[in-house]
């Protein structure tokens, strides 16, 4: 229980009758000031009293709101739906679609978010913030599935679906909003990553009008979706994105604002089958059709690293500077980006390293580094990584760590450059 302190007058009592070492109380204190030190919070720390006011001011409004667009990902957008023309008719639906909770989970205004919606009321839900950028003559809000406030964050409350269908006749597309209600720690604990039957009935039902159909994904952490996925024409996902995320939505959806975020997660497709994108070289591999020809042991719903855009970029001339090096160099790598569509838009560059053989299984792949750039339609950039050899060590058997000789491949979206290291180096590991 966050909100008790009873615990350091039992922690103090512990250690004065003995059952608690003076020298675990030292370990653990030492160990938060180091990372203090090496934040920096010693230098200028941000506890200042005179820094409270610009807490959710006005200061920082434009940069919740930019921060918030950043992040969401867009993640399919068949026969580009997306953007919605000016005059689209949407319906939106859907239980995080009037919840501010959804919008900034928890541990935000209180533990588990519940008082959100009364702290953040003077914010746009998705809803009021999509009926503020198409106007309310051509936005209507249908409730289906809602989440009961009263009780458990998993509560929902289920609507007679038929005022929905009705109100698809006079829509061009429905926007279906799913999620999560806040929540956090051990009553936010799952075990099953399905969304939630209802909501994942709801889209079914709605599905069945014919309409385009835009999933709205607001949630911390990814919900299974396998069976409702391919009955949508597009999705977001738009994780936790605060105060502004239904403001930022608003924009991306109408395109006075272009996706450039990428997942930082692998989704899942099916409840058995989660994996991390660095999976091991000894494990299966397949093909995942349709993303890329992504390799992983699982059928993954999207990869790690996934993300779309209005426009389209294209990868070119990756160059390193040393195609053999050792582990005190440091590698300099060149890729050029184009923007080959029409519109002006930012692109996430992710650099891998792949260690083809090693004393220990290595990873399938490592991200070694990532930058964004703006780019306007036809225009070409060079993106430049500087990164040190030892950064592609891995921890070996020992606990050590270790960067051995041998072939390596450093890769950029669909560009490959292999490497080679021509020494072994072992050392221990910082002391943290």
């Amino acid at each position: 229980e966050p909100y008790k302190v009873d615990y350091c007058e039992i922690l103090r009592e512990l250690v004065e009758e003995g059952s608690v070492p003076m020298s675990r109380i030292d370990d653990a204190a030492a160990r938060a000031l180091r990372l203090k030190y090496r934040l920096g919070l010693f230098d200028r720390p941000n506890t200042l009293l005179k820094d409270y006011p610009k807490f959710a001011s006005k200061e920082f409004h434009q940069a919740a709101l930019d921060g918030a667009a950043e992040t969401m990902v867009l993640l399919k957008n068949d026969d580009n739906i997306l953007p919605f023309k000016s005059g689209t008719r949407l319906l939106v639906t859907g239980p995080t679609a009037t919840s501010m909770r959804s919008l900034n989970g928890g541990w935000t205004y209180t533990w588990q978010g519940h008082l959100t919606d009364t702290y953040a009321k003077d914010y746009n839900t998705i809803l009021e913030a999509l009926t503020n950028e198409f106007g309310a003559a051509n936005v209507t809000y249908v409730p289906t599935v809602t989440f009961n406030n009263e009780g458990s964050y998993q509560d929902e409350i289920v609507a007679d679906s038929e005022a929905a269908i009705k109100a698809a006749a006079n829509a061009d597309a429905i926007v279906i909003c799913i999620g999560e209600n806040s929540y956090c720690e051990t009553p936010g604990n799952l075990s099953d990553l399905h969304l939630s039957v209802n909501q994942r009935d709801m889209v079914k039902s709605l599905a069945k009008t014919g309409k385009p159909i835009v999933l709205i994904l607001n949630e911390g952490r990814p919900r299974i979706i396998a069976d409702i996925e391919p009955l949508a024409n597009a999705v977001v996902d738009i994780i936790l994105p605060g105060n502004f995320g239904g403001d930022a939505l608003a924009e991306l959806l109408a395109g006075k604002r272009n996706f450039s975020a990428r997942l930082p997660f692998t989704y899942p497709r099916e409840i058995n089958s989660l994996v991390t994108y660095d999976y091991k070289v000894s494990e299966e591999v397949g093909k995942m059709e349709g993303v890329y020809d992504y390799d992983a042991r699982v059928n993954v719903q999207w990869p790690f690293g996934y993300g779309k855009s209005y426009t389209t970029f294209e990868y070119s001339d990756m160059r390193v500077d040393k195609k053999e090096f050792n582990a005190s160099d440091v590698l300099t790598v060149t890729v050029k980006v184009t923007n080959t569509g029409t519109r002006d838009g930012k692109d996430a560059v992710l650099l891998f390293s792949s260690d083809k053989a090693a004393s220990v299984v290595p990873d399938n792949k490592r991200l070694r580094g990532f930058t964004k750039l703006a780019l306007m339609p036809g225009e070409t950039r060079e993106v430049r990584f500087t990164i040190p050899a030892t950064d592609l060590a891995f921890v070996n058997a020992a606990g050590k760590w270790t960067l051995e000789e041998g072939d390596f491949t450093l890769s950029i979206g669909n560009q490959t450059v292999p490497i080679y290291c021509t020494t072994t180096k072992i050392w221990d590991r910082p002391n943290l």
